[in-house]
């Protein structure tokens, strides 16, 4: 069953890269332009750096969506958008691991985040050690070739460990009864629950990844029971 799901999403690749661009709904696109480079690269290493660049693209959404919810958060650091605060996340991906996120505590960073006597920006906390789990997932590395090899256990623990996050991100309240951060709609409001979408998509795509790289490498992952409300996080 898994090789034929590496057979179908490597046809798909293929078929991708011949078919053109892809228009998403925000009229972006997404063109994967050819590089010499590519024919050092498995169909399992370019999906490799197209999941991560989906996933890496998902994190710097929500990160937006938690400050345009919260905008407490980035005023905190004396910031005028969501972008700018994003920014000082998002532009030390791809920096390979002298990057300064490679040496983020993102274990205790995701605790100080829910912390309740914590004082500073809990969303660039929060979704700066997310992005330096999942570069830790990935070696650092955004691009692969033939003598790459992620690992599937790291892959599927940093899958639980967003759920973890989600899970703490949409329970954590202050001894005021106000939620720390606010995400989907409040009581009242027209129900949204995109950021149970987005982070969903995260998950999914790590797993999905995760269950290649097991086919790929004959080792079978340590599928660990994890009490999401016990707010414990899996090593990377």
């Amino acid at each position: 069953m898994r090789t034929w799901l590496c057979l179908f999403l490597s046809l798909m690749l293929l078929t991708g890269c011949a078919g053109g661009k892809i228009q998403r709904k925000d009229s972006t696109q997404s063109p994967r332009s050819y590089a010499l480079s590519s024919l050092a690269k498995s169909d399992v290493d370019m999906i490799s750096e197209l999941t991560q660049r989906e996933v890496l693209n998902g994190l710097k959404l929500l990160t937006l969506k938690l400050y345009r919810r919260n905008p407490q958060e980035y005023r905190k650091a004396g910031l005028d958008n969501p972008e700018a605060a994003a920014e000082r996340i998002f532009r030390y991906v791809g920096k390979g691991p002298r990057s300064p996120l490679a040496f983020v505590g993102w274990m205790d960073r995701l605790q100080l985040a829910f912390h309740e006597g914590y004082a500073g920006d809990r969303v660039h906390v929060l979704m700066e050690a997310l992005t330096a789990m999942i570069l830790a997932a990935y070696e650092y590395k955004t691009e692969f070739y033939l003598t790459d090899e992620l690992d599937a256990q790291k892959l599927y623990n940093s899958a639980r460990n967003i759920e973890v996050a989600v899970w703490k991100l949409s329970t954590a309240r202050l001894a005021n009864g106000q939620k720390m951060l606010l995400t989907n709609s409040m009581e009242g409001e027209v129900q949204n629950l995109s950021f149970e979408r987005e982070f969903g998509k995260l998950i999914a795509q790590q797993d999905l990844l995760a269950l290649i790289m097991e086919e790929r490498s004959h080792r079978t992952i340590n599928r660990i029971v994890h009490n999401v409300a016990a707010f414990v996080f899996l090593p990377i």
